[in-house]
């Protein structure tokens, strides 16, 4: 079935989810460390590259295009995020007894999570996506000079909140 603007097979888009699809999983579970809201992410990213396509096979950079989306789309939803008042707050909040297998990992999960959105970004774009400050520039939207700011401001958060843990 065709769907009006978005490729059709055998448009190289199909391929461009095999070989970069798992990545940009990866690449949005640091962003969101949570598994159900980086696949969300990872959909939303892969229905707008979808849909410019035809724009991006010249451009010759779909997965850069696709990195820059991601990160837009994040920090966007970051910022419409609204807290969603309940009637009643529970007495006693209960912790997942899973995680305590897991408690370093956890331990990592919540400090990454307490870093700023354009931190955690630009930190997951340097170590996992192992890519330049120029590069982590122009997904962010910011020079290099920021990029530079943003992972030196993320990485001492990370060092002192990590030194009391050892």
């Amino acid at each position: 079935m065709n769907v009006p603007g978005f490729p059709s097979r055998g448009s190289g888009f199909e391929s461009f989810l095999r070989e970069s699809g798992a990545g940009l999983l990866r690449f949005a579970h640091v962003l969101t460390l949570d598994r159900a809201a980086a696949e969300d992410l990872t959909q939303e990213t892969l229905i707008r590259v979808g849909l410019a396509w035809s724009r991006l096979r010249n451009d010759g950079n779909p997965v850069g295009y696709a990195q820059r989306t991601m990160v837009n789309v994040f920090l966007n939803e970051r910022r419409r995020r609204k807290a969603i008042p309940v009637e009643r707050v529970p007495e006693n909040a209960r912790e997942d007894p899973g995680l305590a297998a897991v408690d370093s990992a956890a331990v990592i999960r919540q400090i990454l999570g307490s870093l700023p959105p354009k931190q955690r970004a630009a930190i997951a774009m340097r170590y996992l996506a192992d890519l330049p400050d120029h590069q982590i520039g122009q997904l962010l939207g910011c020079t290099e000079a920021t990029v530079r700011s943003q992972m030196s401001r993320g990485l001492s958060t990370l060092r002192a909140r990590l030194a009391p843990e050892r």
